[in-house]
């Protein structure tokens, strides 16, 4: 410090300006030397451990409550269990717990989508009339689209969907080179639909999340590449969610275009009704066979049995339907301009956090893909009280020292701190919430050789581990 006022003087730096400086300089060096660590340029900073007593997770239905419009597990859990809080119909708070989760999933989805070139943007909720009306579906949509005026009487929309704006934005681009395509834009945001019956909680709402992505290719052969690549896609995200799924034949309805598919979760809760070939594998909507129709199609042998599902993603070839109209160009390796090839992809994010709960729950408790659970452990400490209460401190150090030496449970362990509550209490509770490992450090914690209890709440199995036995199966745990 002395060095550099001697610079100050040196080089005749303003007097107050250099005495400003050195005052807040000297309480820096007293703050750091005094207060802080020394921290390793390369070491990581500690992540808190999130206490259970301090997290905001207010439940909304009391325990063995039913009736009303409760008719599905996923949304009798999540509002018991204070992941979700409703709004208005079909409007809900995401609430941390649940926040986090949906966060995961995103990062899941941004991993598949980047693998096929997929490049992230964000796009206006709030649509022009006048996009909608180029393209002839501001009436086809009917009372679904949410419609608005601002103060000059200019007509807008609250956006169910992106093929408008986001054809708007690649003609923008005036001729776009053969070299860039495919192009593939895709986005993660909120969408709104004016359901009549909002109902199932997020499986069917007015404001939810949705992946949707665009592509433009240079050729309907090339465009039906891109298509079956994001159906790839699709499945490999799905696959490691652990969830059963089927893609079925779909109409294109009012998104329009020649080829569709919906991705389904077979569900008794589902409002899809589906029939299905055992012998060949086809699947269908039934929206796209003939009524009573019960030889399949495609291997002419079969017999189609109908089941319900879930819709968690659909696909479109969309052809040139929007890139006509818009004036979507690209020009060829001959500097000719042509019109782009379109395709349009849907996933339902809160859909499909919603439909995971629904499906792979059981009545009384949440079970999550593993990928996604909002939290991967769960440390319980002793009761106050208790004769192992003097291993409290021990239960604080080991939630600490999981989330700290391993690199996969980083900001993936909570601590169950409510030490007024008997073990058993808070071990239902981990149980509703599905956490995939609970920790209890317990009366056998203080053995000469500390022992742990370990819940593998997706198996169902308990065990006695050490610690290193601990660390050793948890590094194994993959996280996203």
């Amino acid at each position: 410090m002395d060095i550099l006022m001697h610079q100050c003087k040196v080089h005749k730096l303003p007097t107050l300006l250099s005495r400003t400086f050195f005052r807040a300089l000297k309480r820096s060096h007293i703050c750091a030397t005094h207060t802080s660590p020394p921290v390793c340029a390369s070491s990581k900073p500690v992540i808190p451990i999130p206490l259970v007593s301090r997290l905001f997770q207010p439940s909304n239905l009391r325990e063995g409550q039913e009736g009303g419009d409760l008719t599905c597990r996923s949304q009798r859990l999540m509002l018991q269990t204070g992941l979700i809080h409703p709004s208005n119909p079909g409007c809900f708070y995401y609430l941390p717990v649940a926040l986090r989760s949906m966060e995961k999933l995103v990062r899941l989805i941004d991993e598949e989508m980047h693998a096929i070139g997929g490049q992230k943007i964000d796009m206006p909720a709030l649509c022009s009339a006048e996009l909608w009306k180029t393209s002839g579906r501001w009436e086809l949509m009917g009372k679904e689209m949410f419609r608005l005026q601002d103060r000059h009487n200019a007509e807008y929309c609250l956006g169910p969907t992106h093929e408008e704006a986001v054809t708007e934005l690649f003609a923008s681009q005036s001729s776009v080179s053969y070299k860039k395509l495919p192009l593939l834009l895709y986005q993660v945001t909120r969408k709104f639909r004016d359901e009549q019956k909002p109902k199932f909680g997020l499986l069917r709402g007015r404001e939810f999340y949705m992946k949707d992505m665009y592509s433009f290719d240079i050729s309907e052969e090339a465009a039906l590449e891109t298509y079956q690549s994001v159906c790839r896609a699709y499945g490999r995200l799905l696959d490691r969610l652990g969830l059963k799924w089927v893609q079925v034949q779909a109409a294109t309805g009012n998104i329009g275009g020649t080829l569709s598919h919906e991705f389904q979760l077979p569900a008794d809760i589902g409002e899809d009704r589906l029939v299905v070939c055992k012998n060949c594998g086809f699947s269908a909507n039934v929206e796209t066979v003939e009524p009573g129709q019960t030889e399949c199609s495609q291997c002419k042998t079969g017999t189609l049995t109908e089941t319900r599902g879930i819709e968690v993603g659909h696909t479109f070839y969309l052809g040139k339907k929007y890139s006509q109209v818009f004036k979507a160009l690209f020009v060829n390796a001959l500097n000719e301009p042509l019109v782009a090839e379109m395709g349009c992809f849907g996933l339902g994010v809160t859909r499909i956090l919603a439909a995971s709960v629904e499906v792979l729950s059981s009545e009384e408790a949440i079970r999550w893909p593993g990928l996604i659970a909002p939290y991967q452990v769960c440390v319980v400490s002793p009761k106050k009280g208790s004769k192992a209460h003097e291993a409290t401190r021990m239960a604080e150090d080991l939630a600490q020292s999981l989330s700290n030496s391993l690199a996969n449970l980083r900001g993936e362990v909570v601590l169950d701190d409510r030490n007024q509550m008997t073990i058993g209490k808070r071990l239902k509770d981990a149980r509703i919430l599905g956490y995939p490992y609970v920790v209890v450090v317990g009366q056998k914690a203080l053995d000469d050789l500390p022992m742990f209890e370990v819940i593998c709440q997706q198996s169902g199995e308990t065990m006695f581990l050490s610690k290193d036995g601990l660390v050793e199966l948890l590094s194994g745990v993959e996280t996203i």
